[in-house]
């Protein structure tokens, strides 16, 4: 009787250890029903090719195709010394070169004539600016007398292309799938019956061997319907209890105060607040006057006055006795953070020192690298109550930082952090303080409901008054050198009006020191190494901007350097500051009107939306220069040229994800959600996510400990152990 492999099963029974090491290193397949989720991400039919001409998109990707050999040709080199074997395939619509060397050209040579069909995995490059595929294994779909069992598997048949690796062909995964697919019947289903049948979905197991080994194209549709609701229900099912549990907790409701710290603020405000700031407000106060957590995701533009909704829910909370915490990702953040609450608040941030007002709070800052005295007056004055407002970085979350009277955490740029960080700073509240969560990258409403899906929103998109609009440009550095010259050119323009530039590079420039290998293998190959900072401000300094006040700022710079180079900018006495995406979020000079973002090909779009906001915020127009040395008809070019075409984050941030898979746009925060997600497309799935959120709100009204539905609870704890796994891994 066959061996069915129970679905805990470590692979190494199944497949042996070389097999099982190299899924478990490359793909993160460790169990029998690791790899039964291992699904495939296309399938090739026997009567029809794949595509060849979308392999220009693909360029260092390992991938599977399936094609004829059109001609095959030994070439000798070294005075007839070395071999080179040129095989071309086709698919009727384009041709693809596969190069084989030395010893590995005679089997080949043999087996791959002219008209034969077959399965080529290999990693695709470029030579003499030609695609080809080095040295690739093959597997043969001919119908001759050797290749008869290959051809009788796969005839009439889908074959499944799986996501591969160097290592582990395609074909050679589909043979381990075979080996584990009888353990399908044993896997338990997590939809309740009810709901199952309700939406005509079919069982798991069924599901399972469908997508593995589909007869027909109705096979995989059926798949994969349900499967993407297996991951939208549990996961939805997850946030719901989570919710629900934060739901149950206990807060001490806070109420703006009549006549105290909020109104005095808004009484020396010289502007109004928008529409969109009001209305946003509102729903900020209205939580905080319930007795449960407020729990708000607040997601506005670049430059929308976030800050200024975060400040005020902040002086609400200290108005009802309460403290409350900001906490930014990086300490130039940090430090940014606190110097704009301050010289908004003026006086009213003095509170109990001399000049102070009576009505005002103490506002800190507490950071990882302040001196020991500082630090100790920060943390006294949090444990008395003195300081009403801390700003901080990860150091808020350290054990020795204790509050009076924690009443709110706000948490800036939340993709940054991990809902674990966001817990150990609300821990630290005598009862669970409320809290609001920041984000300037805009979310899909999807994203939203399955990332944040434990949040309610509130979306800010008017831009304050006197902002102004950014124009952006793509400079091809490459094809036309003059319009680099001319990006130089409109920065000293700028500043001759009084005005101020950034730089932005991907790297600071001082890594060789720190990995020389890393240098080397860089030089070694086709691409030359990202622009950076230091490189690039030698350069300015001597050429193009010579005369000019340029300085550099990124991660490595010693604090008190880096918050002395943002003073002196700020102030303007710095005219061009060349830096990394350290200024990515929050940085607010409304003197600077220029950017140019070298190597802008290496950012993805919402970084570099994200990176545009820090221009134009004055009343002076924004000028954005995205630079790159990238061909006009590559997929990069394209990028940039929706960068340019549109202020809109929102249509940017559906680009990003429809182009990258959705958890790089998020961070790595997310990751432990991110995981889950292996048919689910958050873009294109919005009415599943839709319908399983409701359907899992309902379910965990009904049943809250899911008692009834074993199933679920199982694969619910399954889901969130890979959480803890990956929060644990990352540290």
């Amino acid at each position: 009787m066959e061996h069915v492999p129970a679905l805990d099963e470590d692979l190494k029974k199944t497949l042996g250890p070389a097999t099982a090491k190299v899924l478990a290193e490359q793909l993160g397949l460790h169990t029998a029903l690791d790899l039964l989720h291992h699904y495939p991400r296309k399938y090739a039919e026997r009567g029809e090719l794949t595509a060849l001409t979308e392999l220009a998109d693909q360029l260092d990707e390992h991938v599977t195709v399936v094609a004829q050999v059109a001609d095959a040709r030994i070439l000798t080199f070294n005075g007839g010394r070395g071999k080179r074997l040129e095989v071309t395939i086709t698919d009727g619509n384009g041709r693809l070169q596969l190069v084989f060397f030395g010893a590995g050209v005679h089997k080949p040579h043999k087996e791959l004539l002219p008209g034969t069909r077959a399965m080529f995995a290999g990693k695709v490059g470029m030579f003499n600016r030609k695609l080809q595929l080095s040295h690739p294994a093959y597997e043969p779909l001919g119908a001759d007398a050797s290749d008869q069992d290959a051809a009788t598997a796969f005839a009439g048949r889908l074959i499944p292309i799986y996501p591969a690796c160097a290592k582990l062909e395609s074909w050679k995964i589909a043979k381990c799938v075979d080996a584990v697919l009888p353990s399908a019947r044993e896997t338990v289903d997590p939809l309740p019956p009810a709901l199952r049948e309700g939406r005509g979905l079919v069982p798991l197991t069924e599901a399972l061997l469908k997508i593995h080994r589909p007869a027909t194209k109705a096979d995989v549709e059926d798949a994969r319907q349900r499967l993407k609701w297996d991951e939208a229900f549990v996961l939805q099912v997850a946030l719901a209890r989570r919710r629900r549990a934060d739901s149950q907790l206990p807060a001490v409701p806070r109420r703006p105060v009549p006549g105290g710290l909020l109104d005095a603020f808004d009484a020396k405000l010289p502007f109004t607040l928008t529409e969109g700031q009001q209305t946003v407000s509102k729903e900020i106060f209205d939580d905080l006057a319930t007795e449960h957590p407020m729990h708000r995701l607040l997601q506005g533009e670049v430059g929308s006055g976030k800050t200024m909704v975060a400040l005020r829910a902040m002086l609400a909370v200290v108005d009802c006795g309460g403290q409350a915490a900001m906490l930014a990702p990086t300490e130039v953040l940090a430090q940014q953070h606190h110097r704009s609450i301050t010289e908004m608040m003026g006086e009213l941030a003095e509170g109990g020192m001399l000049g102070g007002s009576d009505q005002g709070t103490k506002v800190v800052l507490l950071t990882g690298s302040m001196g020991m005295p500082a630090r100790r007056k920060a943390l006294l004055d949090l444990v008395t109550g003195e300081a009403g407002i801390v700003i901080g970085t990860h150091a808020l979350i350290e054990d020795k930082v204790q509050f009076h009277d924690l009443g709110l955490v706000v948490v800036d740029e939340q993709h940054r952090f991990g809902v674990e960080q966001r817990d150990a700073l609300r821990s630290k509240g005598k009862q669970p303080p409320h809290l609001l969560v920041m984000t300037a990258t805009p979310i899909p409403r999807t994203v939203a409901m399955t990332v944040f899906g434990d949040l309610e929103t509130s979306v800010l998109d008017q831009l304050p008054a006197g902002r102004s609009p950014i124009a952006t440009h793509v400079v091809p550095a490459k094809d036309k050198p003059h319009f680099l010259a001319r990006a130089w050119e409109r920065v000293r323009e700028e500043v001759g009006k009084g005005h101020q530039a950034y730089v932005v590079c991907p790297r600071i420039g001082d890594e060789e020191a720190a990995d020389p290998k890393k240098k080397s293998a860089e030089a070694d190959g086709d691409k030359r190494p990202p622009l950076a900072v230091l490189e690039i401000a030698d350069e300015l300094r001597a050429g193009p901007l010579a005369g000019l006040s340029v300085e550099v700022l990124h991660g490595r710079m010693d604090p008190a350097d880096k918050d002395d180079v943002m003073r002196r900018f700020a102030a303007g006495e710095v005219k061009v500051l060349v830096a990394t995406t350290v200024i990515e979020v929050g940085v607010n000079v409304p003197n600077s009107t220029v950017m140019v973002i070298m190597d802008a090909d290496r950012f993805g779009v919402s970084q570099l939306h994200q990176l545009r906001g820090r221009v134009g915020r004055g009343s002076a127009p924004g000028l954005c220069l995205l630079v790159s040395e990238m061909h006009e008809a590559s997929p990069a070019r394209a990028r940039l040229a929706a960068v340019a075409a549109t202020l809109d984050g929102f249509e940017l941030s559906r680009i990003d994800l429809e182009q990258r898979r959705e958890g790089d746009v998020l961070g790595q925060a997310q990751s432990g959600v991110r995981s889950s997600l292996r048919m689910l497309a958050v873009i294109d799935d919005e009415e599943v996510i839709a319908q399983a959120r409701e359907e899992a709100t309902r379910v965990v009204a009904d049943d809250p400990e899911l008692e009834r539905l074993p199933g679920l609870k199982l694969a619910l704890d399954a889901l969130l152990d890979t959480e803890r796994e990956q929060y644990l891994e990352k540290g």
